[in-house]
């Protein structure tokens, strides 16, 4: 039987115990009798109360806490899939961070050129712990971006598993998952590092100010 215990317990980076984290969670799950119940509520809250913004990877570990992702509002994958974990363990769900290779089809012809790719090596999204089986989610791209660009929205009913769709709105490839690597209980932060700072530079930071960039995935 594998441990769940450390699904559930606070890192220092998916800081469940954390004042703002409980506190949030608390709010969100008021009135659900079950956990597929939580699980759909703080998906949503996930997915579109914190935008996804690709310019906050950071190569530093402070910028992946999770009240601290709660704080400044945005995120890209990484960032929000360790805010849901928070939030599912701070509201008893057993929840853990899965990676996996994407190749994102819809990125703009600019930033595949700055990046020289459109494989994203180290995407992050979840999965839950519920009526006794692992349900993968991905609150990755908010509704209001997914509108804007003509994407499909990841939709979760709790029960089944919710990652991001093969095609966008109209019919086109968008997202191809290259390879999963897996489930971890913590961030593995040195692994992803590995991975994406030979493209963002070893001390990239995330990008703070209120204002968007140009470009938004």
């Amino acid at each position: 039987m594998e441990d769940l215990a450390v699904y559930l317990n606070p890192t220092d980076t998916i800081d469940s115990e954390s004042e703002t984290i409980v506190r949030t969670a608390g709010q969100l799950t008021a009135g659900c009798s079950t956990d597929s119940e939580k699980a759909v509520k703080l998906f949503y809250f996930v997915r579109d109360t914190i935008p996804y913004n690709v310019y906050m990877i950071s190569m530093f570990r402070e910028d992946f806490v999770a009240s601290t992702v709660l704080e400044r509002e945005k995120g890209y994958c990484v960032q929000k899939a360790v805010l849901l974990a928070a939030l599912g363990r701070a509201a008893g769900i057993p929840t853990r961070l899965a990676f996996a290779s994407i190749r994102n089809h819809r990125i703009p012809a600019r930033f595949v050129e700055k990046l020289g790719t459109n494989v994203f090596p180290r995407h992050g999204y979840n999965q839950f712990l519920l009526d006794g089986r692992w349900v993968s989610v991905a609150a990755t791209f908010d509704r209001a971006l997914c509108e804007k660009n003509g994407l499909r929205t990841v939709e979760f009913d709790g029960v089944n598993e919710a990652i991001l769709p093969p095609v966008d709105a109209s019919g086109n490839p968008y997202i191809e998952y290259v390879e999963k690597f897996g489930y971890e209980a913590d961030l593995p932060l040195d692994w992803i590092v590995s991975a994406i700072s030979g493209v963002w530079g070893a001390d990239k930071r995330p990008w703070l100010s209120r204002e968007p960039r140009a470009e938004s995935i």
